[in-house]
């Protein structure tokens, strides 16, 4: 006869066995899920392993679109990426465009089919991306813009710009001449050699630089012309400009280095003197154009950094970690002048 007090050690006997069972049921379970989503904005839940964290893992895809190979200064922009996504452990898939907004369109859409985590490009001019940057939002594939700017109505096309302030680049120059030529009466002559038409550097450098000299009334742009970025164009336009003005010409703005050391070969043709006859005051900061300062042919060198890549992979391991960026990612520059030139030239990689 089973009495009252045996049911109940009974019952607490089957109580316990069948909690122990359910402990070890759940413990089991746990031990088996490795896996957990992290959220990475537009493109939904993208899943890691507990052991490797996301920024380190070795399977994210990068499309990069290159705007081309036109100067030093692209080159080593070129290389910043390519090595810089080495390092990282992100497969690079990269495309030079060779100055066609045709060309980067078209390997932007090939990145969309071939389904990268990330796209990214350099644009070889400001407008006409809104399409193709929509294209990329409906694919959920977040975009980043780098050393160009782009104009867009819809900020959210992309998630962030990574590059220099071009505008204030031009100040900088504006800037050194406006002190150079304190003590010198009026009126000063200016030629300017801008880079590829409709291009952000172009305009914006402009721009800044025409601000700063507006100071002073008896500044005189009497030539600007565009000369693609190249030496070999800033050459032809400058010996242009010389036989157009001759020795009127008191200063130079050049957009980029490439057309500065261009310049000063047509300069030398003419049978003037570089950077004592025409102060010239040139963007980028090369080794060449740094070499030629620390020889007085340039009297200033305003640094625009190509070096970017590790800017831009921080920032597509960030994207894919699900952090946000800041809309502007803006690089350190300097300005370079005679009595640090041979230094800084020294220790230049490009």
């Amino acid at each position: 006869m089973i009495t009252p007090y045996s049911r109940l050690l009974l019952l607490s006997v089957f109580l316990v066995l069948f909690v122990a069972a359910a402990v070890g049921c759940v413990s089991n379970s746990s031990s088996t899920a490795t896996r957990t989503p992290v959220p990475t904005g537009e493109k939904g839940p993208v899943e890691t392993t507990d052991e490797i964290p996301i920024a380190s893992r070795q399977d994210i895809k990068l499309g990069f679109s290159q705007l081309g190979s036109e100067s030093d200064w692209r080159l080593a922009n070129t290389a910043s990426i390519r090595e810089a996504a080495k390092e990282a452990g992100i497969e690079l898939l990269f495309d030079n465009a060779e100055q066609s907004q045709e060309k980067q369109i078209e390997a932007i859409r090939r990145f969309i089919a071939q389904k990268v985590d990330v796209i990214a490009f350099s644009p070889v001019v400001q407008s006409g991306w809104e399409p193709i940057m929509k294209e990329v939002k409906q694919a959920g594939i977040p975009m980043i813009v780098s050393d160009r700017s782009v104009e867009v109505s819809d900020s959210s096309l992309y998630v962030t710009f990574i590059g220099s302030d071009f505008t204030e680049e031009g100040r900088k120059a504006g800037k050194y001449l406006l002190d150079k030529m304190r003590d010198v009466p009026g009126p000063v002559v200016i030629a300017e050699l801008k880079g590829t038409e409709g291009s952000a550097p172009s305009v914006e450098r402009g721009k800044g630089f025409r601000e700063i000299i507006a100071k002073r009334e008896d500044f005189q742009i009497v030539s600007s012309e565009y000369a693609n970025f190249t030496q070999k164009e800033g050459k032809e336009a400058m010996r242009a400009l010389l036989r157009e003005q001759g020795s009127r010409i008191d200063a130079l703005f050049a957009h980029n280095d490439d057309m500065a050391l261009g310049a000063i070969e047509a300069i030398e043709e003419f049978g003037l003197r570089p950077g004592e006859d025409i102060v010239i005051l040139s963007v980028d900061g090369t080794r060449k154009a740094l070499e030629m300062l620390a020889a007085g042919k340039i009297n200033v060198v305003v640094e625009c950094n190509p070096l970017l890549g590790p800017n831009l992979m921080q920032a597509v391991k960030e994207l894919m970690a699900g952090r946000t960026l800041p809309k502007r990612i803006v690089t350190p520059e300097s300005v370079f002048t005679q009595a640090i030139a041979e230094k800084a030239a020294s220790g230049r990689k490009y």
